[in-house]
């Protein structure tokens, strides 16, 4: 019941006597008897604070240590080094730390590049499926390090690192655009609108600024995409210089404008088509 202004009918003697002990709470008790129980003490923060945050917050695994791992997967090699041959029983994936390697492949007798591999790309990873026999040859071209991981040691360092995971998904859908790419480039006739059609997909995963873009390529590795050998690569190079579609200052290439390149490699097409209806 709500009290009026005027009072709720209740003494004030009365009401401060019924909020006193009684004598009887006042009393100790009597010998023998058990104390009651008291209930724990806890605090007012303890008490407010939500079940969700008060529960205790496992702390992140931390990464793998860089210099352990060096220290005790790392294989060095030096330039000229064959780190596996191809047909060879593989066991372990390489993950290259420092320098270059190049794989190769037989294909009728010749040798053919299939790509040039810079620290941090995983290479050897398919010998894991099953014992698999090694795909293709792997030679240092420069003094490096890298890991030599068997099937559960990679796996282990998956499972216990989403951040490594993750890499290696990034590279492996890399590879596979990149065999996509090369595909693409295969089916093409003519010389020129094969180094095109690479220097325009180069220029489309690097980020492109007012209309140009600018990467880092080597002749031998821009060779590995087109599948052209590296004097051939660089005589389209020249020519693309000469009609100041390039520029190149060591090893990065510059496009200047992507859309006259794009130009240039719609006409090329056209005339394949001429000189195949002729």
């Amino acid at each position: 019941m709500i009290s009026s202004p005027e009072g709720d009918g209740v003494a004030p003697d009365a009401e401060r006597e019924a909020s006193s002990p009684s004598d009887a709470e006042r009393a100790p008790p009597p010998a023998g008897a058990a104390e009651p129980a008291r209930s724990p003490s806890v605090p007012a923060a303890s008490r407010d604070e939500p079940a969700a945050l008060s529960a205790r917050v496992e702390p992140a695994e931390p990464g793998p240590d860089p210099e352990r791992l060096r220290a005790r997967f790392g294989r060095p090699f030096e330039a000229g080094d064959v780190i596996f041959r191809e047909g060879e029983p593989g066991t372990e994936a390489y993950l290259l730390e420092e320098g270059r390697v190049r794989l190769i492949k037989k294909v009728r007798g010749a040798e053919r590049s299939l790509m040039v591999l810079k620290p941090g790309d995983l290479f050897g990873e398919s010998a894991l499926l099953g014992g698999a026999a090694r795909s293709s040859t792997a030679i240092a071209l420069s003094r490096g390090v890298a890991l030599a991981l068997d099937h559960g040691t990679l796996q282990n360092l998956v499972e216990r690192n989403p951040a490594v995971a993750m890499r290696i998904i990034k590279q492996l859908v890399g590879r596979l655009r990149d065999a996509e790419d090369q595909i693409e480039i295969m089916m093409l006739n003519d010389t020129q609108s094969k180094v095109v059609n690479a220097l325009l997909k180069l220029a489309q995963q690097s980020r492109a600024t007012a209309g140009g873009a600018s990467f880092a390529i080597s002749p031998m590795e821009l060779s590995t995409r087109v599948g052209l050998d590296v004097d051939t690569v660089k005589r389209a190079v020249q020519q693309l210089r000469e009609g100041q579609y390039l520029r190149v200052a060591d090893e990065r290439l510059e496009i200047p404008d992507i859309e006259a390149l794009r130009r240039l490699f719609g006409l090329l097409g056209l005339k394949d088509e001429i000189r195949g209806e002729q």
